[in-house]
């Protein structure tokens, strides 16, 4: 039986209202994807600025992915299946990174995940990106022979590790973090490598300046 002319335009009307979603759906997703791309690239200059000593400017340019992210989310209360692409959570665990490394740098405490207000397995993968990273910031901390800092850098790579592997759920829910962190492993082991090396050349080099200065005072006591 052919469907009458009532029923006909009921079932026009139901394939319009699904056109006019998708189209919304569409444009929030183009909108997302932008904002995305922004936010990955004020995360990654905020990272160079943190490495080549400029607290300031990194501070600023983190400000301005903050309030990307923050206008990202409230943008998409009405489109969960774009908010949950994983798109978004590659530009947030981006920018929790950025925020951690400039914690680390500046010696303050660690945001937390109800700080920075973003997907748990952005905040947590993106943790571990940001210990990782923080490898480069205490090898220029060598290099400088400031090992306080490097110690104290370090720790808290250890800390986010031993905090990590307290994850232990599918991938599927925390975004590959195993992975993540099974990375930073090695990367944590190849610094307390590189710091204990260097401490201990520095210890050497120190006993053996003490030893010329207490030999050069022994000959002028000769004579």
């Amino acid at each position: 039986m052919l469907p009458d002319k009532s029923q006909a335009e009921d079932q026009n009307s139901s394939f319009s209202e699904i056109q006019e979603k998708l189209i919304t759906t569409h444009k929030a997703r183009e909108s997302a994807l932008k904002i995305c791309r922004d936010v990955i690239q004020f995360s990654s200059r905020s990272i160079r600025a943190l490495h080549r000593g400029e607290i300031a400017n990194a501070r600023t340019i983190i400000d301005e992915a903050r309030k990307l992210v923050n206008a990202l989310k409230f943008n998409m209360d009405n489109h969960p299946e774009v908010y949950y692409a994983g798109y978004i959570h590659d530009a947030q665990k981006e920018y929790v990174e950025a925020e951690v490394l400039y914690s680390i740098v500046i010696q303050s405490s660690l945001p937390s995940f109800s700080d920075l207000d973003v997907l748990p397995s952005a905040y947590l993968n993106g943790m571990a990106e940001a210990a990782s990273e923080t490898r480069r910031y205490i090898l220029d901390r060598l290099r400088s022979a400031d090992f306080i800092r490097a110690e104290g850098a370090l720790g808290i790579m250890d800390t986010i590790y031993d905090e990590l592997i307290n994850f232990d759920f599918p991938d599927a829910i925390t975004g590959g973090l195993r992975r993540t962190t099974d990375s930073l492993r090695a990367v944590l082991e190849r610094t307390r490598a590189d710091l204990t090396i260097t401490a201990a050349q520095q210890r050497l080099e120190a006993a053996l300046n003490n030893s010329q200065l207490h030999i050069y005072a022994s000959n002028n006591d000769i004579f």
